[in-house]
């Protein structure tokens, strides 16, 4: 069975305050970081990794960290584009806590102009996996267990373009569940062709806004979905909302879904 997760910005206070309300409802928690000029930095220093620590030993919490930029080489192919500085400074930061999984996007701008004037030649996309290729292996390269590092699929881009990096690198999946029902994609098929390599799966509903409820989705679009994750996924499945309201909703809409299916409520 997987385990109930959600993201560290669901009242609206610090990552500390956050987490001491959620520990005691979820198994995982999705830390929100942020390096800006505007709001500063939220990158965790030494004093709260070992508090965060104690309420992750205290409640048998893991935490899972969603890097903060899409990951992409400099135009001149090194590794001193700002994403992978962020990165780092990301990994390194929460090293203490020993994350699950550390989630990203590869950066798909490109692929999204040229999509957008139709076919994208297969030099172009042969050029665009290497230069990603490099970009998950330096990433990668900075954590004691790459498997760790999750690569995510995004509405704007199919995921196929990354689909034979990940196949051959020795990293994982996190499938967010709203990108695909964005595309109009059925997830099932995704689930089932990546489900072996996924740490994490993101589920949220589609309203006026992504990363709404789970309570706008249908139940004949929730329970097939849910059916397979209780199945088949013995991981984390977050769900990626950003508020208390939408969190109890969507909480509630999951437990309902297992109901339906006979599972158990348990932890919900």
């Amino acid at each position: 069975m997987f385990r109930i997760g959600t993201t560290s910005y669901i009242i609206p206070a610090d990552i500390l305050p956050n987490v001491a309300y959620l520990a005691p409802q979820v198994e995982d928690v999705q830390l929100v970081l942020f390096e800006t000029d505007e709001y500063g930095s939220n990158l965790p220093d030494a004093a709260l990794c070992a508090r965060l620590n104690e309420l992750a030993a205290a409640h048998g919490l893991t935490y899972s960290v969603h890097l903060p930029l899409d990951l992409r080489l400099g135009d001149g192919g090194e590794e001193t584009d700002l994403s992978l500085v962020k990165a780092r400074r990301v990994i390194e930061a929460t090293h203490p806590l020993r994350p699950f999984a550390y989630t990203l996007h590869l950066d798909g701008r490109a692929l999204v102009d040229a999509c957008g004037a139709g076919p994208v030649p297969e030099a172009y996309i042969a050029s665009w996996r290497e230069n990603a290729r490099r970009a998950l292996e330096i990433v990668s390269g900075w954590l004691d267990e790459p498997e760790r590092l999750c690569v995510e699929n995004l509405e704007a881009w199919d995921p196929a373009f990354f689909a034979p990096l990940v196949e051959t690198l020795p990293v994982s999946r996190t499938i967010d569940i709203g990108h695909l029902w964005l595309q109009g994609v059925d997830p099932l098929d995704h689930l089932a062709c990546w489900i072996g390599r996924a740490r994490v799966i993101h589920l949220h509903g589609v309203a006026e806004r992504d990363h709404a409820s789970l309570a706008h989705v249908p139940a004949t679009r929730l329970d097939p979905v849910v059916r397979f994750l209780a199945a088949r996924f013995g991981g984390v499945v977050t769900l990626e909302v950003f508020n208390q309201m939408d969190w109890l909703s969507s909480r509630a809409a999951l437990a309902a879904s297992l109901a339906r299916l006979g599972g158990s409520e348990a932890g919900l």
